[in-house]
């Protein structure tokens, strides 16, 4: 028997937010929390509990789609439902697993939830593994953590560089962080983890890379990194 799977219905048309409701109410394991076109009601029930995921409409008036899933929490997950294909592009730069082009069909939205379990269970079964998961330009990467040389931050980005590729991915640095096996990597700067394993040489404040790049050691993580070469 499958987990339930808490859901949020967001579309300031009600028609498509009544269809969409619907669809969610035949099957058994989806559990629509809010369906509506309050986007700040979503906000709030976001801030208290837990939500699986969000079908979320575009083209909003008071924030759009884009805005809403770049106010919320990076590791949301959303179907993007929308008339307009333009958008999705864009969307995609965000944890959305699939783009709903309106009219939508029962059969296209279980797929679209089909679709969404899959990816579920690809990245629960990486938590114990070898190695990373991440999304980036509408892929889902699998990378050796022992290829990983360092991950730059640039903001709302990150830059994971390996020993393979550079793939940009829309994260934070405390998030990856958690994602990544502790005792194998060390954050030395707020722009940059690296990889115990590909360490060079250390000197004073530097780190140099196997790969012949050279960081800075933020004054906050020096004490810390010195501790931990100690031990």
């Amino acid at each position: 028997m499958r987990n339930q799977i808490t859901c949020i219905i967001i579309d300031d048309e009600p028609f498509a937010v009544q269809l969409l409701n619907s669809y969610a109410e035949k099957i058994s394991f989806l559990e629509v929390i809010y369906a509506g076109k309050d986007v700040f009601q979503a906000m709030g029930i976001l801030s208290t509990q837990k939500i699986d995921l969000i079908f979320l409409d575009i083209q909003m008036p008071e924030l759009t789609g884009i805005e809403f899933m770049q106010t919320v929490k990076k590791d949301q997950n959303f179907i993007i439902t929308s008339a307009y294909p333009q958008y999705a592009l864009e969307a995609f730069n965000f944890n959305v697993i699939d783009f709903l082009l309106k009219p939508i069909t029962f059969q296209r939205f279980y797929k679209s939830l089909e679709k969404y379990l899959q990816w579920k269970e690809q990245f629960s079964e990486s938590t114990n593994s070898e190695d990373l998961f991440v999304r980036a330009d509408r892929k889902v990467y699998r990378i050796p953590f022992d290829q990983i040389i360092y991950i730059e931050g640039l903001r709302d980005y990150i830059r994971i560089h390996t020993t393979e590729e550079k793939l940009m991915v829309y994260e934070n640095m405390k998030d990856i962080y958690h994602k990544l096996p502790k005792g194998k990597f060390l954050r030395i700067h707020r722009s940059y983890i690296i990889s115990i394993q590909h360490i060079r040489v250390l000197e004073g404040n530097f780190v140099e890379l196997q790969d012949s790049t050279q960081l800075t050691i933020g004054e906050t993580y020096r004490k810390e990194i010195g501790d931990f070469f100690k031990s």
